[in-house]
């Protein structure tokens, strides 16, 4: 299995700054993070959302961390990883959480979020909530020569 940390700011200060990639192991996939403001907007009386820069966040703001993939190589890559450690500061949205494979481990062990637990307090075991949650990841199947494309997650600022 092949595995690729996105590394994202490990604090919310003013600014964020794009995830970086490290790679475990030489591979032919190139990774580039991103990180937008969903911001709403009313225009011409309608909302919208808009993703923009963030120059400044406060808590409740709403974040899309998302890792853009392409194979530069000949041969398609199988089973190909993508793990995004949630920055310090922010927290997988609610919204996210059932569907996504998550960690609150740090990376230990993974899982839908419904099926993973937590110490309580007095150290008994507690159902995890997104606000626990310290990674997502994906498995892509197949990545084929050539191929690219996205996944991304939805964070709110603490």
């Amino acid at each position: 299995m092949h595995k690729f940390w996105i590394a994202a700011t490990s604090a919310v200060l003013a600014t964020f700054a794009a995830p970086v990639a490290q790679a475990q192991a030489a591979q032919p996939i190139e990774l580039k993070g991103d990180v937008k403001l969903d911001k709403l907007v009313v225009e011409n009386g309608h909302d919208k959302h808009v993703m923009i820069e963030p120059k400044v966040v406060v808590p409740g703001d709403k974040l899309v961390f998302a890792t853009a993939y392409r194979n530069t190589g000949s041969a398609a890559v199988n089973n190909f990883v993508v793990i995004n450690p949630i920055p310090a500061g922010v927290m997988l949205a609610a919204e996210g959480a059932p569907s996504a494979d998550v960690s609150v481990d740090g990376g230990k062990t993974w899982g839908k979020l419904v099926s993973l637990t937590v110490a309580g307090a007095g150290g008994t075991k507690r159902p995890a909530q997104s606000s626990d949650v310290t990674h997502v990841r994906w498995t892509l199947a197949v990545v084929a020569a050539g191929a690219s494309g996205t996944v991304s997650y939805r964070a709110v600022v603490r």
